[in-house]
Order: structure tokens, then sequence, then C-alpha cells
């Protein structure tokens, strides 16, 4: 018997959050078309709506649609065939998007890498996915010219900030910032933006390249549930399911509702929650490259975003918003995922919306990049106080007790795994690994084993414990203690790092790293700078460590082991002594 008449068969795994949803909800059916063809088809229902708004240049789905086609054009016109590997390191620009549609128009495959992405991590992104080519912002540049003559890129496209911005803001950002940013010279190895294009209008070859759902269509990056840095393949197929359940979840979302789009394209929960979803529902997207608090505030007081989709730090900057005109009642959706919001902060939030006439609770969704991002959320009746909600149609969740696929029952502890159309391919070019967190089950299904903790309630009601791995949410961001710590530990000066994450006011767990040093070194001011200068160019920005401490030996467990609970409860007392003092 054939795998999909086998998969036909199969009975259907419990679940009982079934009763939120109407019958004809609760599945879905993945459409067999390509991220960009389903996004075009959706766009032609609302060709005059604004597609997207970037600092004041307002752009409609019609523009949007033929902005794409010149550059899928123009990345043929470069050479970039079907299943070419492109490397896209750009913020939440008009750039990055059009990019990332237009490569899929002419079935290459978009690898999305974040530009604050040391050297060597850039190296190894292009290296691993053996990408020929690189779109990057301007700012890479200081990067990338150290390193990429060691990858097979044979031409950069480069963009910058202003490249889309109205005429006299471009001229302010290149007067107040972008002149310190240093550029290459444009060559056949380094194309600016505007020249990329424009090489492309007159192309006329074959340039749509029509691909399956089950085809590779992004690369994103993760350290999966080991902590090791891994590509995570994701097919149409994932995109497209998301949009469907999204259709289920959303669907009081109107054509011409505006979303604010800050979460990064280069993230599961950016590029799928916050740009594709939306886009498809005829939303307007109002793109912000980087959290700015004073922006933030200002887009809630004239842009009156309808939805809203952060991490809790972006909603602790909201709390601190102090305006006696702020109305938010203009808000249908304001969701939060990328790390777990604590039920203190959850309260304080309602508090503020309801004070400034919000009629709708904040939801926490749950997801992992594995997953596209969002594999549950809690939404009206399933929206709990402090829970992550019911899975979206189509998905199957089970907690098992770790370690293993026996399930435990309502109201008890376990790894929550996963099942359902958005769950990814696999790990680029890592079977074994892939096959460690994708496991068939008895039931005949593949489930996703998450390595987070957490439990069912008697009402299917889902809630997040914690994290069975070692990594660190800092401001929504995965950071990898093993990744951080490897890179210290190639430092001349240090013998060995480990690295824990500890509370932080404002981005809620930041890394530090101890280190015991080698013979004949000794501790000072100066090299604790030098190991962070050499952290600052081998690390993402948001993964260098907040602090430094030099030991000369570190707690171990009975066999061995470093004993990270007892350097936290160290790093614990040390931080009540100091409270105690103030």
């Amino acid at each position: 018997m054939d795998i999909i008449n086998r998969i036909k068969r199969l009975k259907k795994p419990n679940a009982p959050w079934r009763k939120y949803y109407d019958r004809s909800e609760r599945t879905i059916t993945t459409p067999d078309i390509s991220i960009y063809n389903y996004f075009e088809k959706c766009a032609n229902n609302f060709l005059d709506e604004i597609a997207y708004d970037y600092f004041g240049t307002v752009v409609s789905y019609k523009q949007f649609l033929h902005d794409i086609d010149n550059c899928a054009r123009a990345f043929r016109c470069q050479g970039i065939r079907e299943g070419d590997v492109v490397t896209v390191c750009m913020p939440n620009t008009p750039e990055g998007i059009t990019c990332f549609y237009a490569l899929n128009k002419i079935g290459a495959i978009a690898n999305m890498v974040h530009p604050l992405s040391g050297e060597q991590e850039i190296k190894q992104y292009l290296n691993s996915t053996k990408s020929v080519m690189l779109v990057m912002i301007d700012m890479c540049y200081e990067k990338v010219k150290n390193i990429i003559n060691e990858t097979d890129v044979y031409r950069t496209i480069v963009v910058s900030a202003k490249d889309s911005m109205p005429f006299l803001l471009g001229v302010g950002y290149q007067v107040t910032q972008g002149y310190k940013i240093k550029k290459p010279k444009a060559s056949p190895e380094y194309i600016y933006w505007k020249d990329f294009i424009h090489k492309g209008k007159n192309y006329n070859g074959r340039y749509i390249f029509d691909t399956s759902k089950n085809h590779p269509a992004v690369i994103l990056h993760s350290g999966g549930t080991t902590g090791n840095p891994k590509g995570i393949v994701l097919s149409n197929g994932n995109f497209t399911s998301l949009m469907e359940q999204a259709k289920i979840v959303f669907k009081d979302v109107t054509i011409g509702d505006s979303c604010l789009a800050i979460m990064p394209i280069f993230h599961g929960f950016g590029l799928g929650v916050n740009i594709y979803g939306p886009q498809c529902l005829g939303c307007k997207l109002i793109l912000m490259p980087q959290f700015d608090a004073k922006r933030f505030t200002k887009i809630l007081l004239k842009s009156h975003p309808n939805i809203i989709f952060g991490v809790p730090t972006l909603y602790e900057a909201l709390l601190k918003i102090d305006d006696e005109k702020l109305d938010l009642s203009h808000i249908k959706h304001i969701i939060s995922g990328g790390d777990s919001l604590n039920l203190p902060l959850e309260r304080k939030i309602n508090t503020f919306l309801f004070e400034h006439k919000c009629s709708v609770s904040i939801a926490q969704g749950y997801g992992m990049t594995e997953s596209l991002a969002a594999t549950a959320v809690a939404f009206g009746s399933a929206n709990k106080e402090g829970s992550i909600g019911i899975p979206l149609p189509g998905n199957y969740y089970k907690i098992v007790r770790p370690g293993t696929q026996e399930e435990v029952g309502v109201m008890e502890d376990g790894e929550i795994c996963v099942c359902g159309p958005t769950v990814m391919m696999g790990y680029l070019d890592n079977e074994k690994e892939t096959n460690e967190v994708l496991q068939m089950h008895n039931d005949g299904y593949i489930w996703l084993h998450t390595g987070d903790i957490g439990y069912m309630d008697k009402d299917g009601v889902f809630f997040y414990r914690q994290r069975l791995k070692r990594m660190i949410i800092t401001s929504g961001y995965n950071v990898y203690p093993q990744q951080i710590e490897t890179v210290i530990e190639n430092h001349e000066a240090v013998l060995k790092c480990t690295v824990i994450g500890i509370p932080h006011p404002y981005k809620v767990e930041v890394a530090k790293a101890y280190i015991i040093l080698k013979k004949g070194y000794k501790k000072s001011l100066t090299l604790k700078r030098n190991i962070k200068e050499y952290c600052k160019k081998n690390l993402s920005q948001y993964a260098v460590p907040y602090d430094f401490e030099f030991r000369e030996s570190l707690p171990q467990t009975l066999i061995g082991k470093v004993d990270f609970k007892e350097l936290a409860r160290q790093e614990a007392e040390k931080q009540a002594k100091k409270n105690k003092q103030k």
C-alpha cells in the first residue's frame, strides 16, 4: 500500500479541543501550489489595497506584484535557476519581502539570515546551504567582505535602508546614519539594488517555475532542540497550510486591516505569521526594520494597527507608553509569541489594554521554527489566562513522557509533541538530528518532539511550562549556550567556558559566560573586553553574553558535569544581595 493511502486510513489522533471549532473548521486541505502562486491568487482579490507602508512609502498590491515580477526577472537575468539557493540577509524592508516572493516565483530557495549575524556565522550559513547569491543590507558589508571569497557566492546584491524611503526621508537617513556605513564599489561581484532591478527589466527568457506543495521553498536557521545551529527546510505547503489555518482562526480580519510588521523576516514567526499570513488576508503591513520605542508609540497613535504580533519585550515597551491620547480600540488581535509570556506580565498588559479601550485580551501563541513558528494560539473561548490555547486546525498535540513516546494523562506535565502540515521537511543535510525530532509513533503519524514541557487541561487547552533544552530566549531571539561556549573556548586565553541564562528586567533573559583562563593569563578588565570583542565578531549581536565572569573552577554534579542549576542558584543569591544593598 502506498504512503498516501496508508495515511488516509490512519485513525485520527485524539483531539479534545475540536469542540472549539465548527465541524467544517476542524481540518484543512493543503493546496498543491507554491507560496507565490497562493499569494498572487489572494492578492488579485484586492489589487487596489495597500500592501505595505514603509516610512510613508505606500505601495498597492497591484504595484507590489509588479515589483515582485521585476525582481524575479532580475534574479533570472543574474543567473539564478530553479532549485538554486539565494541568501537574503535583510531586515524588514520592501526589498527583503520582495525577494522572498520573487525567489519562490522562479522556483529558487530563499535562505533567510539575520543581518546581525557574525561574519563566521554568515560564512557558515552561506556554505551549509550552498548559496550562490547573496542579497544583503549594506551594513553587512564589513563582515561579508572578509568571508565571501570562501563561499560559492558569485554575486552580492547590496541594499540600503533608504532605497525604498520617501526622497526627503532618505536624504535625512543618509545624512544622519547612512554616511557611516562602509559600502563596496559597484562591480561584477557587488551590484546595488536599483541597478539589479534595472538589469532585469529587459529579460525575456522563461522566469516563472511553478513548484508543488512538497517542494523546498525556504531555509530558516535555529539551534533546533539540541542547541546546535541547523538549517530548517520548509516547503511551500508549510506556508500555504499556515494560511489555510489563519483563515479560520482570524476570520474577523478583513481586507484593508493593518498589521504591525515588526517581527523579523529571518524568523518563522516574522516571515510566516507576521508577513505572509496578513498579506494573504489583504492586510496593509506597517514595516518596521527594527524596534524603536518612539516609532512604535507613533505608529500606535497615528496608524492604528488592527493586528499586532510581538515578543513579550515589545509589550513591556507598550506598558511604558504614557500618553492620554492612546486609544487601542482599533485592535482586533494582539498576540505574543517567540518567548513565554509570564502570568504577571500578561495581567499587566491586559489591564493596560482595558484602560486604553481595547476590547480584546492579549493571546499567546506557541510553536517553533521547525513548525513555521505557530502551531497553537489562545483565541476566543480558548484564551485561558496563562495558556497557549489550542492547536490550529489540522494540527494535533500530544504530551509524552520526556525521552519516550508514551502519552501522559490530562493535567500531567510532559514533552509537547506536534503533528501537522506546517511541520518542517527536516534539518538540512542532517538526517540524524532530523530523525531524533521527527519520530513516527505507534499511531502511524510523524510527530515533532519540541523539547518543551507543557500539559493539557481537562478542556483540551494547553499550557507551556518550561524548556527541556538549555536554550536561552532573549528579547524573543533563540540563543544557544553551546554555540557561545564553542566560540569563547576558541579564544587563545580561554581554557573552559560555560554559559547560562540569567534574568534581565527588560530582555527577560540574557546570557552570562563563566570563564576559566589558561595558565599564563591573568584576570583583567582588558582581557574581558578583548573576549567580548571576539564574541561580537563571531556571534550575532543578541547572542553576545551580557556579562563575563572569570572563575578558578566551576561547580560540578556528582557525575562530573557542570552543575548549571548551582550556577543559577549562585547567580540568584548574588542578585538578592545586590537588591538588599540598594
